[in-house]
This record gives C-alpha cells, structure tokens and sequence, in this order.
C-alpha cells in the first residue's frame, strides 16, 4: 500500500504523481485530475484526484458500514493499540513524510519535522488515553438507577485547512478514531498528499479498512458535497467565510459541528516584561508557516514605556530572517500560492495608511526566491486598533504593533476585533497575568510563552468568529462522543410479588 512519496522526484519531476483519493482499500481517481503545487519553485509535483459528489457518498457509505459492523463496538484498548501503532509507523517514516509536507506546504523543514512528530502524538495521546474515556453514575433519583453512557457519533466528516495538514488530519481523525467512529477527510486542494499518506499508514498498521477514508478534490466540489452528506459529526478548519457556508450547510441537516477559523491573536507586553525572553517567540508567532498560521501572533501590544524598544528589537530580528525554499530549511519560507501572496500584498497595501511601515511590506526577490510565492517578514508599528491592519486576518508575516498605556486599554484593545482564538501576556506580576487571563476573550491565554510547544494536550479553540467547539487534549476527544442517559427503575423483590 505504500505510496511513492512524490518528494523523491525532486527537484524536476518529469511526469508528476497522480495520487487518487483512498476510500476504504481502494484507489478511486475521481473525475480528473488537480495540479498540486510547490510553493517555492512554483512547479507542479504531483496530480490529485478530483472527486466530488459521488465519491464523497461513497466514502460516508463505506465509513458507514464499517462503523456498523466492524469498529464501533471494537474495545477501547484494541482501538487504542492501533492508533498507537499508527504512531509507531509514522515515526518510522518520519523525514519522508516531513520534506512532503514541507515541499507541499513551503513551510521550513524544522518546522515539517515538527509536524510529522506532533501528528504521530496525536496518535499515541488518544490511543493511550481512549480507556479512561467513562460515562457516569447519577446518584439515585427516587427508585431510578441513571447511567450516562458515552458512544460514538458514527461517521464524521472533516474538512481540512492547508496550513498544517498533517497535524489537523492527525488531531481530528485520531480523536474521532478512537471514540470509535469512522472518518471521512477532504484536504484541503493545495496540501493532501500528508492525509492520504496517513489513510495508508492506519491500513498497514492494521486499522480497518473505511475507518479512515480520504476524498481529493477541490473545496467547492468534495468540500461542499462532504459538508452536505449524512455524516454525524462535522469538523472544519479554515476560513471565516468557508465556516460560516459549512456550518449554515451542516445546519440545514442537523448536523453538529466543530469551527475552528481565524484569528487576530495578540501578544500583550507590559513594561516589566522579560525582552530577551518575550521578543524571539513574538518573532517566531507571526512568522512560524509564514504566518499562515490561525492563531498567529499577528497583532503585538507594547506598553508605551518600552514601546520604541520592543520595535527596534522586533525589526532586528524580522530583518535577520532568511528566506528561501522550504527544503533549504530557511527562517521563512513562502506563502502557499500566488493568489495569496497577492492578498497578503494587497492588505498590506490597503493598510498602509494605517500606521507606520518599519521593514518588510514587499514580495521578496532574490536568488532562489523568483520562481515561488515569498513575501518580505513585514512589520508596520502605530497601527490604530480599529483600522485593517488590526482587525482584518491577513494569514501572511505581518506584524501590526499597537502601543497602550494602561492595563484597562490593554484589555480593550486586545479584546476589540472579531476573533478570540489565542492571546499572550508577558509581565513578570502574576496578579496582572491572573487578572488580565481571566478579562481576555480567547480559547487559550499564554503567559511569558506562546504556543505551549505545540500542546497535543491542550484544548483549542476559539470565541467569536475564531469559532466553538474544541479540538485537542481530552476535551477533543469527548467531541467526538454524543452521550446516552438510561435510567433503570430499581425495586425490591417484595414489590415486584
């Protein structure tokens, strides 16, 4: 079943690939074919299949008989030891499913690595933690003895982002994995190379086949058709805009759903805030995966006192960064396409007038760099926290600086766009960081980090149009159940005579 990783007819690839969907064992090449792109050189590497509606049904049909007979009423701990070979497996191939995702993504190798490791963590968290997965007693309501019961959805559609493929497919499909559900995957159209390679890595290490298919195709074709189908749970990543026409689709069926969409995340630091600690990770937030990144630090507030020195610093470090091709494990690689690298320079050109550009703000030339889709690390300082640059997710390496004077504007301004997906304060008072976590509307709150170093265990999610529902952590998986109430009228023997 192992696929030929198209990575190794790098760098010139005569005939690209042509890699089909995965709907239970089988290969299904749709109804043509879509050209998957390599951000940095702007070639084509492999050719996926473009599926749609009946490829779809097709792949929930499968999810659905196998969840029937043969997976959900599978043990906790055999699903458990399957997902934890899973994990096994993808360690085992760990650098050649990096460089794909990296040539497929354009983000550094370190940072494919990265996800490669965190994807096989997903696997081997839920695998381990699935048989504490318990429902609960109710204590005794009148002669009733009340169980709550935890089961399955059934089949769960997810609808992928491009960013990280590899780590949403791995977080989402392991959760719903190992509540004993069945999954059917639409990656995204310019990155799913990473989640049909996983569909293959779960076939091999023995998971049953329609437990964990995989659809190709382009969004307004698989993408709408899985949104629409009699799946029982639907998990979407990605745009506000693409949220909200999934989640009103999903609605009109009834359909629960898990959103987690954009984000203006802020890192908020105070005037007592460690630099040295607190300027390298607020580098690394906006422009870790070029900042295509939903829960980017794109938005940085600075106390008035050591605002001039917080962006000195900044743009040091923004104008040390290497840029290159992904594969040359470069500081910033390029944005996934043209067409976003345009929006990103249309933003930032829109924006202008919104504050004070300090570096960056160009499409980035250089050897190496023509042929791919690189924008310069951009930082623009003095932007108004009502003006575009401050409110609008730009999903590239911008960094718009706010300064303020006081905890209370802090707040305010920290909690006065549309999105609520991750926020950072960095002050060495642990009151203030108690008091100010509790004031921020976000899913998640770091204090002097960011990101907690990937957070395999941590709930994610966002408030406002970041979304609801979480994925992640234990809370993930609990998603992924629907719970069963019985009650059962308990009486003594005399009373039944």
């Amino acid at each position: 079943m192992r696929s030929t990783y198209v990575t190794e007819l790098l760098p010139s690839p005569a005939r690209p690939a042509e890699v089909s969907a995965l709907i239970g064992a089988d290969r299904m090449p749709g109804q043509g074919w879509i050209d998957d792109v390599d951000p940095s050189r702007g070639a084509v590497v492999a050719r996926l299949a473009r599926c749609g509606a009946a490829e779809v049904a097709g792949a929930v049909a499968t999810a659905r008989e196998t969840f029937q007979r043969r997976w959900r009423r599978r043990p906790a701990s055999e699903r458990g030891s399957l997902l934890r070979a899973v994990a096994e497996r993808i360690r085992a191939e760990a650098e050649e499913l990096a460089v794909q995702e990296s040539t497929e993504t354009g983000k550094p190798l370190r940072q494919g690595r990265a996800d490669v490791a965190a994807a096989a963590r997903y696997f081997e968290f839920y695998g381990s933690v699935v048989e504490a997965l318990h429902g609960e007693v109710v204590p005794q309501v009148g002669d009733n003895q009340v169980f709550v019961h935890r089961e399955p959805h059934g089949v769960t559609g997810h609808i992928v982002a491009w960013n990280y493929p590899l780590q949403i497919t791995a977080r989402s499909a392991a959760a719903s994995l190992a509540a004993g559900n069945c999954c059917v995957i639409k990656p995204a159209e310019e990155a799913s190379l990473g989640a049909v390679r996983l569909a293959e890595i779960a076939l091999e290490a023995g998971v049953p086949a329609g437990c964990f298919n995989v659809v190709t195709g382009l969004g307004e074709e698989a993408g709408a058709a899985l949104a629409a189908a009699p799946v029982d749970h639907l998990a979407f990543t990605g745009s506000v805009e693409v949220g909200r026409l999934v989640a009103a689709t999903a609605g009109r069926n009834l359909v629960p759903t898990t959103m987690e969409l954009g984000g203006k995340s802020p890192n908020i630091v105070f005037d007592d805030a460690d630099l040295e600690l607190a300027l390298p990770t607020i580098v690394n937030s906006i422009v870790q995966n070029g900042g295509q990144t939903c829960s980017a630090g794109s938005r940085l507030l600075v106390h008035r006192d050591i605002h001039r020195r917080v962006v000195d610093g900044i743009a040091e470090r923004f104008r040390a960064l290497r840029l290159g091709p992904a594969l040359e494990d470069p500081d910033l690689g390029p944005l996934i396409s043209a067409a976003q690298r345009e929006r990103v320079a249309g933003l930032v050109g829109d924006g202008a007038g919104d504050g004070r550009l300090v570096t960056g703000g160009r499409v980035a030339e250089g050897p190496g760099l023509d042929d791919g889709y690189f924008f310069e690390p951009t930082l623009v300082d003095d932007v108004a926290p009502d003006s575009l640059l401050a409110r609008e997710e730009v999903f590239g390496p911008v960094l718009a600086v706010t300064p303020f004077d006081d905890l209370d504007e802090a707040v305010r301004i920290a909690n006065g766009t549309d999105f609520g997906l991750v926020a950072a304060v960095w002050t060495r008072n642990v009151g203030r960081a108690h008091w100010i976590s509790r004031e921020l509307d976000a899913g998640q709150v770091f204090v002097n980090t960011y990101g907690a170093g990937g957070g395999v265990e941590l709930p994610f999610g966002g408030v406002k149009n970041s979304g609801f529902g979480r994925e992640k952590g234990f809370e993930g998986l609990l998603a992924y159940t629907r719970t069963k109430t019985v009650a059962v009228r308990s009486v003594a023997d005399d009373d039944m005579s």
